[in-house]
C-alpha cells in the first residue's frame, strides 16, 4: 500500500476555502486505497479517522516527504519549499486554480510596475510547477487544453512523454472538484425566522462563498434595489466576507459590495454579510435556501474557472441562477438546473428571480433533474485518475530533463516578489536557496536590486 503525502498550502480545519477543502477531500478519498498523511501550515481542529493530520514546517516536511511513496502539492508549495522538488519521489502538482489569470484581475486596480512584477514571479513559481512534476491535475477539460498549451512550450509534451501515452492522459488529466457521496442533512436553524429579518416564509438567495475580486456581486445587489421594491420576502445573504486565512486580505470587491448595498439601504434588511460558514454546517445554509446564485465579470479568470459554489448547490439540489461563460454555466444549463444569464445583466437577473421567486415548490420541480448529475461529481469518481497514480506511482520519463530545466528556472526567480498569502516566507526562502546555490555574493547583489540601492553592488 502507497504512503500519499498531500501538503495543503492553505488552512484546513472548520473553517476553510476551496483548496483546503479539496486537499481535506483527497485525503479522505485516497485513504481508501493508500495510507495518508495531510500536512497542514495551521493547528487544525479536525479530527480524521481514516489518515494522519499534521502541522508541518520545512523540516518536517522533508521527513515526511523521504517517507512517502507519493507526495502532492498546490498553489506556492514547490517555490516555498523547492527542496521537494530534488527528492526522487513521484510528485503530483494541483492545477485546478489557474492563479496567475486570478491575480491578474486581483490586482488590476494597482500600478503597472506591481502587477507585471507580481505576474512574473507567479510564472517562474508555475513554470517550476510544471516542470517538476511527474503528474498534473486540473478541474476541465477546458483548463486542460490551457496547460498542455504551457506544457508545449516548456518541451513537457516530447518525445519520452507522448512514447509513454500518446493521450498525455499519464502526464496530465482531469480531476475536478467534488461532492460528498452521502447527501446532505439539515440538523440546525441558521437562517429562516434566526438571522436578522429573514423570517421563515422568506426566500432566500444564497451566495454560496467568498466575494472575490473576479466575481459579481454588484449586480446582485442592483438586483434587489428593484426586487425590494415588489418583494419584500425576498433576502441575500452572502455565506462569507471573511476568508479563515488570516494572511489573504478582503477583496477589494468585498467592500465595495457592502457599501452599495448601505448606499441603496438594502444592507442588514435584505442583503446580509456573513464572517465564513464551517464546511461541515454548510449544508444548513444550503437547504434552507431557495435559490443559489453565482455571478461573475467576463475575462480570461472566467474562461477556465471552476466554480465550486455552483457544485454545492448541485449536492444540496438548489435551484440557481448563474452567468454564462464559463465551463459549469454551460453544465447547469444543459441539464436544466439554472437559469442562464449575461454579464452584469441587472434586468435579466431581476426577471430570472423574480420568477423562480413565484414558482410555488420550485425546489421539487428542480429535483428530478439534478439525480442525473449527483454521482458523476462524487469525490471517489472525480478523483480516480488520482487514487490510480497514487495506487502505482511512477517517476515521468522525461524526469531528469525537466528536472535540469526546472532548477534553471527556480533560479531565475527574483527576490521581489509579492505573492500573498505569506509572501515573507516565499522571500526567505528564496535568499536561502540563493546563498546556498550561488553564495553571499549573489546573495548580496540579489539584496540590494530588492531594495533599490544598486551602489550597494560595487
Amino acid at each position: 500500500m502507497s504512503h500519499v503525502l498531500i501538503i495543503s498550502h492553505e488552512i484546513v480545519g472548520k473553517e476553510m476555502a476551496g483548496p483546503g477543502i479539496r486537499c481535506w477531500e483527497f485525503a479522505k478519498a485516497l485513504s481508501n486505497f493508500c495510507e495518508v498523511t495531510l500536512a497542514v501550515p495551521n493547528e487544525s481542529d479536525l479530527q480524521p479517522t481514516r489518515f494522519t493530520l499534521v502541522k508541518y514546517n520545512g523540516e518536517r516536511l522533508l521527513r515526511l516527504a523521504t517517507g512517502s511513496d507519493v507526495v502532492i502539492v498546490s498553489g506556492l508549495t514547490l517555490a516555498l519549499y523547492p527542496f521537494l522538488k530534488e527528492l526522487s519521489i513521484p510528485l503530483v502538482v494541483d492545477i485546478y486554480d489557474p492563479f496567475t489569470l486570478e491575480n491578474l484581475q486581483l490586482f488590476s486596480d494597482r500600478d503597472i510596475a506591481f502587477r507585471q512584477r507580481d505576474h512574473n514571479d507567479l510564472i517562474a513559481a508555475l513554470n517550476g510547477q510544471l516542470l517538476a512534476a511527474d503528474f498534473l491535475i486540473c478541474a476541465s477539460e477546458k483548463q486542460r487544453a490551457y496547460w498542455l498549451g504551457m506544457l508545449s512550450a516548456l518541451n513537457r509534451v516530447n518525445p519520452l512523454t507522448y512514447s509513454e501515452d500518446n493521450s498525455l492522459r499519464r502526464l496530465i488529466d482531469v480531476v475536478p472538484f467534488g461532492l460528498p457521496t452521502e447527501g446532505p442533512r439539515h440538523d440546525n436553524d441558521v437562517l429562516k425566522g434566526v438571522r436578522g429579518t429573514i423570517g421563515r416564509q422568506d426566500k432566500v438567495v444564497l451566495w454560496g462563498g467568498g466575494i472575490y475580486n473576479w466575481l459579481d456581486p454588484l449586480t446582485l445587489i442592483r438586483a434587489m434595489s428593484h426586487i425590494a421594491k415588489v418583494r419584500e420576502d425576498v433576502k441575500v445573504f452572502f455565506m462569507g466576507v471573511k476568508h479563515p486565512n488570516p494572511h489573504v486580505h478582503e477583496m477589494k470587491v468585498c467592500s465595495e459590495a457592502i457599501q452599495l448595498s448601505k448606499e441603496l439601504g438594502l444592507y442588514g434588511k435584505y442583503i446580509f454579510f456573513n464572517d465564513w460558514v464551517p464546511y461541515e454546517e454548510r449544508q444548513n445554509y444550503l437547504l434552507e435556501a431557495d435559490i443559489g446564485i453565482s455571478l461573475h465579470l467576463d475575462h480570461v479568470e472566467t474562461t477556465f474557472s471552476f466554480r465550486t459554489r455552483v457544485l454545492d448547490y448541485i449536492w444540496a439540489r438548489l435551484p440557481m441562477v448563474v452567468t454564462c461563460g464559463d465551463d459549469m454555466s454551460a453544465l447547469v444549463k444543459e441539464h436544466g438546473l439554472a437559469k442562464v444569464i449575461g454579464y452584469e445583466a441587472v434586468d435579466e437577473l431581476v426577471e430570472a428571480l423574480l420568477e423562480m421567486v413565484d414558482t410555488p415548490d420550485l425546489r421539487q420541480i428542480y429535483a428530478p433533474r439534478f439525480e442525473k448529475i449527483v454521482d458523476r461529481f462524487s469525490w471517489l469518481e472525480v478523483a480516480k485518475p488520482l487514487i490510480e497514480f497514487c495506487r502505482s506511482p511512477r517517476l515521468a520519463p522525461d524526469k531528469t530533463i525537466a528536472r535540469a530545466a526546472s532548477k534553471e528556472v527556480a533560479e531565475s526567480i527574483p527576490l521581489n516578489t509579492a505573492v500573498s498569502p505569506t509572501p515573507w516566507r516565499l522571500l526567505l526562502a528564496k535568499a536561502w536557496r540563493c546563498y546556498r546555490e550561488r553564495g553571499a555574493r549573489a546573495l548580496w547583489i540579489e539584496v540590494s536590486n530588492y531594495l533599490g540601492w544598486r551602489w550597494l553592488r560595487r
